[in-house]
């Protein structure tokens, strides 16, 4: 900085135009990294968007879905890039301050080396926030997850009810509100994108000839995915009926069907419901032994 004084002075440029001509190019430098984030924002999180909306529309969720996922991608886009423009404004005012005080004549020398001191301090004590921070940015402009999807990560599962550039808040199943630090997460499962899988498992006993069964399972399944409440939760049929294992009382059948996320559970239990009448109606025993034992 002071070798760029002696410059200016050898030059004969007075003072007081160099220090207007560094704030100038400070504001123009700002300016167009303002705009180049701006773009590169915009770009990553249209790519995002997109993947969003095909899910979004591949699962029937329909153009109001695509239209709060748009909004919810919005939102975040301008948050990451007005952190980013924040940091940038900090870093070219510190730079041109520093400048300018070199200019006016004043030893900033001492001023970077405490500079330099305190930002390695800071540097080290700060590693976790710093990983923090980058992770968070890159699980939001990669749309790993959002606001109101289920995830889970590992050291906790729920429901997502916000997501800071430090931390991820999720409410769980019993209430509680988690903070996890976004550098701690290694791996995150969504449960809310693309599809699910409504499970439902039979024992049959081992005197009953499973052909039939399968078909009476099969049909109920399918029943349930042509009933105007349910039909909007199924996704496709048919469904996958298939001998999972033998225990010594039974065997269990498995019943599948794919659903909407977050549907499962709700298809699960109206077909385990649906399933019971319908296998009590052709009187099929599920273990072996009596049925009702005295």
């Amino acid at each position: 900085m002071n070798e760029m004084s002696a410059s200016l002075r050898h030059w004969n440029i007075p003072v007081p135009i160099a220090i207007a001509a560094t704030i100038v190019g400070a504001v123009i430098l700002r300016w167009v990294l303002r705009r180049s984030l701006d773009h590169l924002i915009r770009g990553l999180s249209d790519n995002a968007l997109a993947r969003r909306v095909a899910r979004a529309r591949a699962a029937h969720d329909g153009d109001d879905t695509a239209a709060l996922i748009a909004e919810r991608m919005a939102a975040r886009a301008r948050t990451v890039a007005s952190l980013l423009k924040s940091i940038v404004t900090f870093v070219l005012a510190s730079i041109a301050l520093i400048i300018v005080l070199s200019l006016m004549g004043i030893d900033i020398t001492p001023v970077i080396a405490s500079a330099g001191v305190v930002g390695v301090a800071v540097g080290f004590g700060a590693q976790s926030l710093i990983r923090d921070f980058l992770t968070g940015v890159f699980m939001i402009l990669e749309d790993q997850y959002g606001v109101g999807d289920v995830i889970d990560t590992g050291q906790a599962s729920g429901i997502v009810e916000e997501i800071g550039l430090r931390v991820t808040k999720l409410r769980d199943d019993n209430g509680v509100l988690w903070y996890v630090p976004h550098g701690s997460i290694q791996r995150v499962g969504n449960r809310s994108q693309g599809w699910a899988v409504a499970n439902v498992e039979v024992p049959v006993a081992y005197t009953e000839d499973l052909g039939p069964i399968q078909e009476l399972c099969r049909t109920t399944a399918e029943l349930l995915a042509t009933d105007g409440d349910w039909d909007a939760d199924i996704l496709d049929v048919p469904a996958v009926v298939s001998v999972e294992s033998m225990t010594p009382d039974a065997v269990l059948l498995r019943v599948q069907l794919r659903t909407q996320p977050l549907r499962q559970n709700d298809v699960a239990r109206e077909l385990r419901l649906r399933l019971k009448a319908a296998l009590d109606a052709g009187g099929v025993s599920y273990q072996q032994g009596p049925r009702h034992p005295q």
